[in-house]
């Protein structure tokens, strides 16, 4: 069986809410997931399973939250050669830098050797019901790759 883990930093909500749809949608697909908030995660975590996703919100200037700064820059020390990665989040296109924690956490996945499963996700505040369909897709081309890899 196809091992998800969904790791997330949401400070409103919506990010939280990003990680339900996905893991909804991979419990679906027939996969085991498992979900949890950055701050009680181990970057560690993430050699357990096949496909790894990250749903962040940006903080500020285009940063990365600062509740996820030790997750994210202990994950620069992992191998997750032969896994699978996706990364998505949430966002307002008032701020400049809509998004960008998404984008830095995919380059620090490529830097571990992870294969990126799908194209990243990026939602205006809550996720909508497109939104929600978009997610969809994201989680259904991740088990695609994955199952191409044969994970």
């Amino acid at each position: 069986m196809t091992k998800v883990k969904i790791v997330y930093a949401s400070i409103t909500g919506n990010d939280e809410d990003i990680a339900y749809v996905l893991t909804e949608k991979f419990e679906e697909l027939n996969a085991d997931v498992e979900m949890s908030e950055v701050s009680q995660t181990d970057p560690s975590d993430f050699e357990d399973a096949d496909i790894c996703i990250i749903a962040s919100y940006t903080y500020d200037q285009g940063i990365v939250p600062e509740e996820a700064l030790d997750f994210y820059e202990d994950m620069e020390d992992l191998d997750l050669t032969g896994k699978v990665y996706g990364t998505c989040g949430s966002g307002d296109t008032f701020y400049e830098d809509f998004c960008s924690a998404v984008d830095e956490f995919a380059k620090t996945f490529d830097e571990t050797g992870a294969t990126k499963g799908a194209e990243s996700v990026k939602i205006e505040l809550e996720p909508e019901q497109d939104d929600i369909d978009n997610l969809d897709k994201f989680a259904e081309q991740l088990y695609k790759t994955a199952k191409e890899m044969g994970l």
